[in-house]
């Protein structure tokens, strides 16, 4: 058993709140860009984006505030929040808090039957929806809520309506409210958007979450601070989003919305952010992005010359002697003629990012690094308010998801199993002691559930998880998250899923990135639109394909390599329910739905 803490730079006092850097903020810094927001027509602009001080912030929050409360929100209630990410989100989150309620998200792709359990699950008295079709949704299970008293919708003028409703509140109600919210008090109750069964409902206070956020910008200061920028595009409705509106309002940095990631590249050159926030499968598009439009302009050999000096380049930073004058001088060529065109859609200022949510992989890691963009890889869960380790700028090993953050200490289990302790670990599921005995215990340890090694420096890195674990035939413990990492690193893949469980050998379920395959289709002179369904036993389609499955099994022994594998006639979706909003593949679903591709596999 291994463990490594690392002791809090800030604690908590009791009567603290989310709510305070708000206020704090409008009195200190009151004309300092707290947010610019996206113009509507309706403000009678021409849709560019607008400035929000913190004064400005404060005001809002305090008028929608004053709303809640006439519409009969007491402490402790709770409030559905169902809509993209954008200003009005964050408005109407510390609006919830200064009432002394309890926000609780909703993914804004969630189905009728997944909204009607999170709003009964979780009791709330209210929801805020944003968009015709989310009303329409929640209309129709509407019947299974008898505690849902109020609906407000954001697209027709429901936040006004609140905003008018409360001129009659005095805003000393809302000063009391707020300053009678204590640390200890819940927060938030997010619904794990689960890859088995239905959502659990991860109770957070605001201890939890100001725990994680305080401790953390100490240490990531070249992302939080008041000259720092950033473009929120994730779901708020996901921790890890959430968590980073929270650093920026503390830390008083400037936060934009993008509701919409179909203008994403547009709003990243208008916005220009200091730094961003994604999942590893954004920063794998950017990159095979980048080497399908090489290939498209004829410069496939130098992006390809470019990549290979951007990782040894990396790779060089971390050994004693760092790069050599060759080295350099090859880098700094590869900065005019590609990295700089990299760096430039991400807004040209973008030298920092943060990912999180599955591995990253070491190396698109040195990838990014090697172009000018730090990548700091980061572990956490809805359960630890997320975050528990991250790389920093000072202390940063690539291919690992960092040390614990300042109040975290995380153990290895005899089983490899990561066990967290610390004020960012939840209070429990919301109406569910069973699951919250099966993960937490009395001394305050939770289970993660996922599996992993820390070295000698208290670097963590994440091998699997243990609900994946298969178990071949042969008795032979093989973690796929490895073999499926290093598959989809090809630029033709878009998704994988290793199965084998109980089956005598390795395999591996294989979808086609569809942005890639009209380039590789013709470069091999043939139509572009070729469907994948005809593609799917093309030689020379597979012999590219096992070039990814080859170089994945150098990384695992020969009882764990993938022996055969199956390109399916489509890439996973969410829509159609093998993806979670957070891009995770839902196993059983991929094996249920693809039952007779496994069976074929293994001749059943």
């Amino acid at each position: 058993m291994r463990e490594f803490s690392v002791p809090p730079a800030v604690t908590i006092g009791d009567a603290a709140n989310l709510t305070d850097p708000v206020w704090d903020n409008a009195e200190e810094m009151p004309n300092s860009v707290q947010f610019v927001r996206r113009a509507t027509e309706s403000d009678g602009s021409d849709g560019g984006w607008t400035e929000v001080t913190c004064r400005q912030f404060r005001d809002e929050v305090l008028a929608l505030t004053r709303g809640l409360i006439a519409a009969g929100i007491t402490p402790g209630s709770r409030v559905g929040l169902m809509s993209r990410t954008r200003y009005e989100w964050t408005l109407i989150d510390y609006a919830i808090w200064a009432a002394g309620g309890v926000t609780v998200p909703i993914y804004d792709t969630s189905s009728a039957e997944q909204v009607a359990w999170i709003l009964a699950d979780s009791g709330a008295v209210a929801c805020v929806v944003e968009t015709n079709a989310h009303a329409l949704t929640l209309s129709g299970v509407r019947d299974q809520l008898p505690r849902l008293e109020q609906v407000w919708q954001i697209d027709v003028d429901g936040i006004a309506d609140l905003v008018t409703l409360g001129e009659r509140i005095d805003p000393t109600e809302v000063d009391l409210r707020r300053r009678a919210v204590r640390a200890g008090d819940l927060a938030t109750i997010i619904y794990t958007s689960g890859t088995t069964g239905r959502p659990k409902g991860c109770a957070l206070t605001h201890r939890n979450l100001l725990s994680d956020i305080c401790n953390a910008i100490p240490v990531l200061p070249n992302l939080f601070n008041e000259g720092a920028s950033t473009l929120l595009f994730l779901p708020l409705a996901h921790s890890f989003a959430r968590l980073i509106q929270i650093g920026t309002v503390r830390a008083r940095a400037t936060l934009a919305h993008a509701p919409d990631t179909r203008n994403l590249v547009n709003d990243l050159k208008e916005i220009k952010p200091s730094f961003v926030l994604s999942v590893p499968r954004v920063f794998e598009k950017v990159y095979t992005g980048a080497v399908q439009k090489a290939n498209d302009e004829g410069k496939g050999k130098v992006f390809a010359a470019a990549e290979r000096v951007a990782i040894a380049y990396s790779e060089a930073l971390d050994s004693s002697s760092g790069p050599g004058l060759g080295l350099r001088l090859r880098h700094r060529v590869f900065d005019r003629l590609v990295y700089r065109k990299l760096r430039a859609a991400l807004g040209g200022r973008c030298e920092n990012a943060v990912s999180g949510g599955a591995p990253l992989g070491a190396r698109l890691g040195h990838f990014f690094r090697g172009v000018g963009v730090r990548v700091y890889e980061g572990y956490g869960l809805t359960e630890t308010s997320p975050a528990v380790a991250v790389n920093l700028p000072s202390a940063t090993r690539i291919g690992t998801v960092g040390r614990p953050l300042p109040g975290v200490t995380i153990r290895i289990a005899d089983d490899n199993e990561i066990l967290i302790k610390g004020d960012v670990v939840f209070q429990g599921y919301w109406n569910n002691p069973k699951a919250t005995a099966e993960v937490l215990t009395t001394d305050g340890w939770f289970h993660s559930g996922d599996l992993g090694e820390l070295d000698d420096d208290g670097y963590l890195t994440i091998t699997g998880r243990k609900k994946e674990i298969i178990v071949t035939a042969s008795g032979k413990n093989v973690a796929p998250a490895v073999l499926e990492d290093r598959i989809r690193a090809h630029r033709l893949v878009s998704q994988c899923m290793v199965v084998g469980d109980r089956r005598p050998f390795v395999a591996a379920l294989v979808t086609l990135d569809e942005e890639a395959l009209p380039a590789w289709l013709r470069e091999q002179g043939r139509p572009e639109d070729s469907p994948v369904e005809q593609l799917r036993n093309d030689p020379e389609l597979r012999a590219e394909i096992q070039k990814a499955v080859d170089e994945a099994n150098r990384a695992v022994s020969r009882a764990e390599a993938v022996k055969q594998f199956r390109i399916l006639p489509r890439d996973f979706t969410e829509a159609s329910g093998e993806l979670t909003p957070s891009l995770k593949v839902k196993r059983n679903i991929v094996a249920k739905t693809y039952s007779a591709d496994i069976a074929e596999i293994y001749g059943d």
